[in-house]
């Protein structure tokens, strides 16, 4: 959403290093290596012990007694087993023959549920209460360290896979070696690095005097013209990127750009969207003007991040493209409270109050419209690992539960394009699994009470609480 949150909170330090702080006899490139490298090594060192995770030994787990939730029909199944090996699930059914030396989780009173997909995060950053200076005086690879902070929150809150859409110093790349190699816990990561942007525009970093930091290039995501922003594209792959994300107009806490206005022309975004296309990845939209919404759709993104102000043309192009909405209701609840009580600088707070109007009609047309939306929280512009909340916001807009479940589960899967590896409890998925005691068809917010985490077949939380798993057992399980 207001992706100026996170690019503020964590791009502009990135970008941020010009007389403050530069290293002054290293190349930019050697600069960015030294940075990255830190960031990983910190992460295993400091935050090993604090892993937590699964009393998993691997093998072979039989899951009994839970009420399974069939998220494409929204209905509930009873007296299943399901039968895991290693981090897949291998069959799901009431006469699974489960083996002796099978470990049984007893789930009884619970429901089951295939872990939650959030699509739109911000892991390396945390909200910045308005403000920008921070970036002067934190130290390069604290992004990754904070990221691991948020990261165990969020797969504590059931959220096993995340696509973490911009970050600065490819310190999400980094956050996410550590956790496929279990130093640290959390969620799958689709990583974005650096947002694309338009010089001074949402993705770029504003309001300084233009002698105080160098001038970002492509490396940092800051591009103008076809032939650069394809340029951009192929660097971000380059050093990790999954997925690509541009700022397709103005946003509600960077400085210096109007809310809606169109910051990247249909050129440029084609040319974006057949760069990624040609290192197969997908395109996020951060876009909340009509215009620059209607631009994105047109130009071949996959996603529309936000999407503040739809209209009925909007919506058709959507459903003709097949585009997915991915809302970020809880990031507008959040910059609208934070703009009324006074903790957004004055030109976010003017922004934020200007586009929330039009925001909620836009996500009620969506919903009404059938379009596809998959869930996303812009978790970093609030606190991390409160991402459920989002479930009660869509379902106040108009979702039924069974909806909202599927935005985050097999429509989040659809739109990464893993619906073969993610979303659903069936044979041949990835083993990630979340239970609540609640009956969350009735009730959406017991899903923000999770008693059990699954990931790759290895239990994090039981109970409803944290369990110590080893690197062994954590690392390099899953995509």
């Amino acid at each position: 959403m207001p992706h100026g949150t996170l690019e503020e909170a964590s791009e502009s330090r990135a970008r941020s290093r010009g007389p403050i702080g530069r290293r002054d006899d290293e190349g930019e490139a050697r600069a960015r290596q030294r940075a990255r490298a830190p960031s990983a090594l910190v992460l295993g060192s400091l935050l090993l012990a604090a892993a937590p995770a699964a009393a998993q030994d691997g093998g072979i787990v039989a899951i009994t007694g839970a009420r399974v939730l069939d998220v494409s029909t929204g209905s509930y199944r009873d007296g299943l087993t399901i039968l895991l090996r290693g981090d897949r699930i291998e069959a799901v059914g009431a006469d699974v023959d489960v083996p002796p030396e099978a470990r049984v989780e007893d789930l009884s009173g619970h429901t089951l549920l295939p872990g939650f997909i959030d699509m739109h995060t911000h892991l390396t950053g945390d909200p910045s209460g308005g403000s920008s200076d921070h970036a002067l005086h934190e130290w390069p690879g604290y992004a990754a360290i904070v990221g691991a902070k948020n990261a165990r929150l969020t797969l504590m809150a059931g959220f096993t896979t995340v696509r973490n859409v911009g970050g600065g110093e490819f310190a999400d790349v980094a956050l996410k070696q550590a956790i496929d190699e279990g130093l640290v816990p959390g969620p799958r990561m689709f990583t974005a690095a650096h947002s694309l942007g338009m010089t001074g525009g949402h993705c770029d970093t504003n309001g300084f005097r233009p002698d105080l930091f160098e001038e970002p290039g492509i490396e940092r995501g800051i591009a103008n013209g076809p032939d650069d922003v394809a340029a951009a594209v192929r660097y971000q792959v380059k050093y990790g990127a999954d997925v690509i994300k541009i700022c397709a107009t103005g946003g509600v806490l960077s400085a210096g750009d109007a809310v809606g206005v169109p910051q990247f022309t249909l050129e440029e975004i084609r040319s974006i969207v057949a760069a990624a296309d040609m290192a197969d990845r997908k395109v996020a939209a951060h876009a909340h003007g009509n215009e620059g919404i209607k631009t994105a759709i047109r130009a071949g993104v996959a996603s529309i991040e936000h999407g503040s102000i739809l209209d009925d043309e909007a919506i058709a192009l959507m459903k003709e493209h097949g585009t997915y909405l991915v809302p970020t209701m809880m990031a507008f609840d959040a910059v609208v409270r934070g703009a009324r009580d006074g903790f957004l600088t004055p030109f976010s707070a003017r922004k934020a109050l200007e586009i929330a109007p039009f925001f909620e009609n836009s996500i009620r047309l969506a919903i009404a419209e059938d379009v596809k939306i998959a869930f996303g929280t812009d978790a970093g512009v609030f606190p991390h690992g409160a991402n459920a909340d989002e479930f009660r916001l869509l379902v106040e807009a108009g979702m039924s539960p069974a909806r909202a479940i599927r935005a985050a589960t097999t429509d989040a899967a659809d739109l990464l394009g893993r619906a073969a590896d993610l979303g659903s409890v069936d044979a041949g998925r990835y083993a990630d699994l979340v239970a609540v005691r609640g009956d969350p068809l009735d009730d959406v917010e017991a899903l923000k009470e999770i008693a059990f985490v699954m990931k790759g077949g290895v239990v994090h939380k039981r109970g409803g609480q944290p369990v110590e798993v080893t690197p062994a057992q954590a690392g390099r399980r899953g995509l």
